[in-house]
């Protein structure tokens, strides 16, 4: 590693004012080598809640972009991880508005990235567990699938060592250069989700690691819930859903299928149809 580091930090943020402030204080706020510089770039999605005026009066040293109003998650990160390939860092750390760290987070992600990368030689890009604050469990993290070719898959973490994981989320995710100078930013078949699930999965394709960093990290509230609708909604809005960028995502999810689980295409398909025509069956069958 460099004796100067510089780490560009980037974030994607929309009408949740109080929520980007508290991240940006919690990333402003770790405590770093002396040898490492933090510069953050942020795209806020035309927020009607004044999130960008509030950023640009309590943290000017951020790098503000202004989004259209319809980028959602995805295409917010890829603007931000546009305008911040300029700056030529040696690390690009992914963050979540919502995601808030602890003071040495970043300082023990790197450690451990880079302890990974002294015993194998191989980029790699480490992913940082976050805990529910309500419940304590793990919210995010890295995963790893239950079987080779199929999309199921599961959260997996160690409090002491780095564990190789086949998807990483990114609400904490550190990508070396060397990454993205082989592989780009995030995908644009992507509009919200599965962005990050697809590029760590791309990332393992080109021959480089991908592991869950040890310990937590921060905290992040899991809110996601069930990605289905509930038999009481109506049968349009199932539909709409169904094609939602932040609901089923149709061909978008098809495509992350298509990609890296084609063998899966049928059962797949058949899963997203019977979610939305019948969400009861769905719901029962995916508990036996």
């Amino acid at each position: 590693m460099p004796l100067n580091m510089k780490i560009a930090v980037l974030i994607a943020s929309f009408n949740r004012k109080n929520k980007t402030l508290k991240c940006l204080e919690t990333l402003v706020g770790q405590i770093l080598p002396e040898n490492v510089e933090l510069e953050i770039f942020l795209t806020d999605d035309h927020s009607t809640d004044g999130t960008a005026e509030a950023v640009k009066s309590q943290f000017p040293q951020v790098h503000l972009f202004d989004g259209t109003g319809s980028l959602f998650w995805a295409g917010g990160m890829r603007n931000t991880w546009t305008k911040a390939l300029e700056c030529d860092p040696d690390f690009f750390l992914l963050v979540n508005d919502d995601t808030f760290l602890y003071p040495n987070s970043v300082e023990r992600i790197l450690r451990d990235n880079k302890n990974h990368l002294d015993k194998t030689q191989i980029a790699t890009i480490s992913v940082g567990a976050t805990i529910d604050p309500k419940t304590g469990q793990v919210s995010y993290g890295g995963h790893k699938l239950h079987k080779e070719g199929k999309p199921q898959f599961y959260l997996i973490h160690d409090e002491k060592h780095n564990v190789d994981c086949d998807l990483g989320c990114a609400n904490f995710m550190l990508v070396p250069k060397e990454i993205v100078s082989k592989i780009g930013i995030l995908s644009e078949k992507f509009t919200h989700m599965l962005a990050d699930f697809d590029y760590t999965l791309r990332a393992k394709k080109a021959g480089f690691n991908v592991v869950s960093s040890p310990g937590i990290h921060g905290t992040c509230t899991n809110d996601h819930g069930n990605n289905w609708k509930s038999p009481q909604t109506s049968l349009k809005e199932r539909l709409a859903y169904l094609n939602n960028p932040k609901g089923l995502a149709y061909k978008e999810y098809l495509y992350y299928i298509k990609t890296h689980f084609p063998k899966d295409i049928p059962s797949s398909t058949f899963k997203l149809w019977l979610k939305t025509l019948a969400p009861t069956v769905y719901d029962k069958f995916k508990k036996v």
